[in-house]
């Protein structure tokens, strides 16, 4: 034994099998010499009635001082119960947010990870949460371990994801498929919130205690307050009406139709399946919509509209494309090209959904009367066990759906609202008694 100095260090003649040299200035602490001429600094130490070695570092990395430093700081552990080379194991094991992340998507693809209304989410939601874990989460936090990460880390992240840190441009799949990864503040809030689901999921797995986006403060989402006026309404029939007359254009004009009479949002038309259509009940039971299966009323143009085009229609669904038995393909791809150097040249169908719930609004209807028509969380009908919908829902369904008819076929009114119009509320009264008299 001997002190450990650069002088020495560098002297010490390395072994056929290597040996260990101990330091006779601080118990414990050696430096251990290999074949190959290479030496660290090691810590001998017992804990729990074990004898433990914990290596500090490589010489040349490290000085004699600097690793009696070191060694010194590392058996005071000790002394208070510590073990340096057990939480290094456990370092070393400790769960990475990538490995999270991948143990989340293969939950998730299992049926495992409830989403809205306590159901397993839905393969398309699967696919946007999967394509923002490996585009924007993993790439900016992959190999920091889960239980180091703070809050500030996640209002980090969440500015690098607004700032466009992750922007890039990638091949799919698909041929000559690229996806476009841009970030932004939209981006950031939803992936922010998938991330919260993603660390609540780390706390009930025991992985972590606290959930760290838990009181971050995000940017509101930017309302999407866009609607048609009765004028572009007028101008997007003309639109649809010389769509129709084209080959090409002619189902997806008719999607754009039927959005634009029901409210409905983009999937559930385009995936329509004629057994979700109820002509009787006038009504469509969408088996699964954002919201689960749900009914929702639709007005007599509609109805007349399904009803004459079932006969020449085959297949399970309304709109059906190439191929055996599938719905139509490439819909977002039309209506951009309908649209493109029109005055609704900014209008999608999420527009369209909007305005009709607007236009609803306009004519008096309550919240709750729209939310229903619009198949809305708070006001979706969806028990199986419905058959007949209230006769308030099917009225305020032919009274928007007509209205919107008409505006398309280049009507103008010159008031819309039913609670203003005292004219148009006697008459209803007076066809009501006259109804009930008639009856009796």
């Amino acid at each position: 034994m001997t002190k450990l100095t650069k002088r020495f260090v560098e002297a010490v003649e390395p072994q056929s099998k290597g040996h260990v040299v101990w330091d006779d200035e601080l118990p414990g602490f050696g430096l251990r010499v290999y074949p190959s001429g290479k030496r660290s600094y090691i810590v001998q130490y017992r804990s729990r009635g074990r004898s433990r070695r914990y290596t500090i570092g490589l010489h040349g990395v490290w000085t004699p001082e600097t690793a009696r430093r070191e060694a010194k700081a590392l058996l005071g552990q000790v002394a208070h119960g510590g073990d340096p080379a057990e939480e290094r194991e456990e370092d070393r094991k400790a769960l990475t947010i990538k490995q999270l992340c991948e143990q989340y998507i293969a939950d998730m693809e299992a049926g495992l990870i409830l989403g809205k209304g306590g159901r397993p989410k839905k393969d398309t939601t699967i696919a946007t949460d999967v394509g923002r874990i490996r585009r924007h989460i993993i790439p900016l936090l992959g190999t920091r371990r889960v239980r180091d990460i703070t809050k500030p880390d996640m209002n980090n992240l969440m500015k690098d994801i607004i700032a466009g840190k992750t922007r890039v441009t990638m091949k799919t799949e698909k041929l000559r498929g690229k996806a476009i990864v841009r970030g932004g503040r939209g981006t950031a809030i939803r992936t922010m919130g998938l991330l919260g689901g993603i660390f609540s999921y780390a706390v009930e797995a025991g992985v972590i205690e606290h959930n760290p986006t838990h009181g971050l403060r995000k940017p509101k989402y930017q309302v999407r307050d866009r609607r048609l006026s009765e004028a572009e309404y007028r101008i997007l029939g003309d639109i649809l009406r010389q769509a129709q007359r084209s080959d090409r254009y002619r189902i997806h004009a008719e999607i754009l139709r039927l959005i634009t009479l029901t409210g409905c949002r983009r999937g559930e038309i385009v995936n329509l399946k004629w057994s979700e259509v109820d002509l009787e009940g006038s009504c469509l039971r969408l088996v699964d919509s954002k919201e689960g299966s749900s009914v929702r009323p639709v007005g007599l143009p509609v109805v007349e509209y399904l009803e004459k085009e079932r006969p020449h229609r085959t297949g399970t669904y309304v709109f059906p494309g190439q191929g055996f038995d599938n719905a139509v393909g490439n819909f977002p791809q039309s209506w951009k090209k309908l649209f493109k150097d029109t005055p609704l040249w900014d209008v999608t169908p999420h527009v369209l959904r909007h305005s009709f719930a607007s236009i609803a609004n306009d004519l008096g209807f309550t919240e709750i009367t729209i939310a229903a028509l619009i198949g809305h969380a708070k006001g979706s009908v969806t028990s199986k066990y419905v058959h007949t919908l209230d006769s308030t829902l099917i009225m305020a369904a032919d009274t928007v759906s007509g209205y919107v008819k008409a505006l398309l076929e280049g009507v103008e009114f010159r008031r819309n609202t039913y609670t203003l119009d005292r004219q148009s509320r006697q008459n209803a009264i007076e066809l009501m008694l006259t109804e009930s008299r008639s009856a009796t």
